[in-house]
């Protein structure tokens, strides 16, 4: 696979992917507004699956738990610019704005679809990647501009962007239950359920009586023979979405557990 990435700054990239499909499971640090130039990516969260294509515009709000799984499509590259909109700089923006955000409600990817004051400022953005040096002040102004518009055509924007608590401790079985897909390290899992890696494994044991690793491996499997037996997807469908990065693991894995391929089990 070759893949390239302009930047900016940090905060500002061109990614391209040329060939194939780039999978990973990811907890995102930052907000990321993302505009497509082309190719496909599919976003899989616990509760919805969007599809995004040439010409959206989208925004992932940050601790957000999801599968990324990026196309090229049509002969064309996986092409997007990538703009992160950090804590730091947020908390700079909102410093003087008499904001009071509650807690955001839902966990959604907010779709602005091609909206043209968004477009026009994702898209001046092309001309920066041929340059040697931009002056970072340039940059700055041009999220600064991003979150303005941001603010301007969302007003409930608000409660995402101006919102910088971080994790508290919660339910740990409802968690897990909705999040097992996600192959994620033990700490950053510990860390969206508000505890330390030595508390999460403590309180997992104490939950399922039985280790993290092998009661994802276990509901993993579990959802993979559902969604081959009775959504009838192919293997090549099933094994990254329920949280495997490989599909030899993935077929020896549910044979294992089942006694029969995956393959074998679509069939009949």
């Amino acid at each position: 696979m070759q893949y390239e990435a302009k930047y900016i700054t940090d905060d500002i990239k061109l990614s391209c992917y040329e060939d194939k499909f780039f999978k990973s499971d990811i907890l995102f640090e930052h907000h990321m507004l993302i505009w497509f130039i082309s190719g496909e990516t599919k976003i899989v969260q616990a509760d919805a699956t969007s599809i995004f294509k040439e010409g959206d515009i989208f925004l992932i709000p940050r601790n957000q738990l999801a599968t990324i799984i990026n196309y090229p499509k049509d002969g064309k590259p996986h092409k997007t610019v990538v703009m992160h909109l950090s804590t730091a700089r947020l908390r700079d923006f909102y410093a003087h704005l008499e904001v009071k955000p509650s807690a955001p409600e839902s966990q959604k990817i907010y779709h602005f679809n091609n909206h043209p004051l968004l477009a026009s400022c994702l898209s001046s953005l092309i001309p920066y990647f041929e340059m040697n040096e931009l002056p970072s002040n340039i940059a700055s102004l041009k999220i600064t501009e991003a979150i303005s518009i941001l603010r301007a055509i969302d007003k409930s924007i608000d409660h995402i962007l101006a919102h910088f608590d971080e994790p508290g401790k919660i339910d740990l079985i409802d968690f897990m239950q909705r999040n097992f897909m996600f192959n994620l390290p033990m700490e950053k899992l510990g860390y969206l359920t508000g505890r330390s890696l030595s508390t999460f494994n403590r309180d997992f044991r104490k939950i399922f009586n039985v280790t993290p690793q092998k009661w994802l491996t276990d509901k993993r499997l579990e959802l993979a023979y559902y969604q081959l037996a009775e959504k009838k997807k192919r293997p090549t469908e099933v094994y990254l979405e329920v949280g495997f990065e490989d599909l030899s693991h993935f077929s020896f894995a549910f044979k294992k557990k089942y006694g029969i391929a995956p393959t074998h089990l679509l069939s009949q």
